[in-house]
């Protein structure tokens, strides 16, 4: 795989990731939302598993953040280390040709 093509890839995978993370946050809000509801409902499974699941996405949240902010600086290292700016420059200017 070519430079350029590795860190598209890279790229794609920090969004993919960004991504991920964001619908976690989304559960997370959802699973509040359900819980506050819950104190006036009273009903005890929810009770009892709501916040066993809530904890498993928050785990889950942080792990993936924790990827994320990993991934993301490998990734711009990586195209600091290749040149990435130059190589799209030399790219465009092979493609006018």
């Amino acid at each position: 795989m070519d430079k350029l093509k590795k860190f598209d890839l890279m790229e794609k995978i920090v969004r993919q990731l960004e991504d991920l993370k964001n619908s976690q946050q989304a559960v997370l809000e959802k699973i509040g939302k359900i819980e506050v509801d819950n104190i006036e409902l009273d009903d005890k499974n929810l009770e009892k598993v709501l916040p066993e699941i809530h904890q498993r996405t928050a785990d889950n949240f942080d792990a993936i953040g924790g990827l994320l902010d990993d991934f993301t600086q490998k990734t711009e290292s990586y195209g600091d280390q290749n040149n990435i700016d130059k190589l799209r420059e030399q790219q465009e200017i092979d493609n006018t040709k």
